[in-house]
């Protein structure tokens, strides 16, 4: 309870900024994140660098690094996940990435 946190989403979705709940139910935690629609495998043979592209563009993001296992399309929708735990976390902030750093 109290503890503060960052729920990231991709690299094109919001993050979320959160105070924990303490909610003893999920084991006083929370998600870490957006989670993953596709495995990094079924990415590599699902998603191309080009149609990434595309999408960090539409975004105006700007990626140094990354893999197509990394691709923005491979997660959940964060929104829907943050709604799925508001017995968890009260959201304090969101903030949108527009420069995303990622190991190769």
């Amino acid at each position: 309870e109290g503890q503060l946190g960052i729920i990231p989403g991709s690299m094109t979705a919001p993050g979320y900024i959160v105070r924990g709940k303490g909610n003893a139910e999920s084991l006083n935690s929370a998600s870490h994140g957006a989670g993953r629609l596709f495995s990094r495998a079924k990415c590599k043979s699902t998603f191309t660098q080009s149609e990434i592209n595309k999408v960090l563009k539409a975004n105006e993001v700007t990626l140094i690094g990354g893999n197509i296992d990394e691709a923005p399309m491979a997660y959940k929708d964060i929104t829907k996940v943050m709604e799925n735990q508001c017995d968890l976390v009260e959201v304090l902030g969101t903030f949108t990435p527009k420069i995303v750093r990622m190991d190769r």
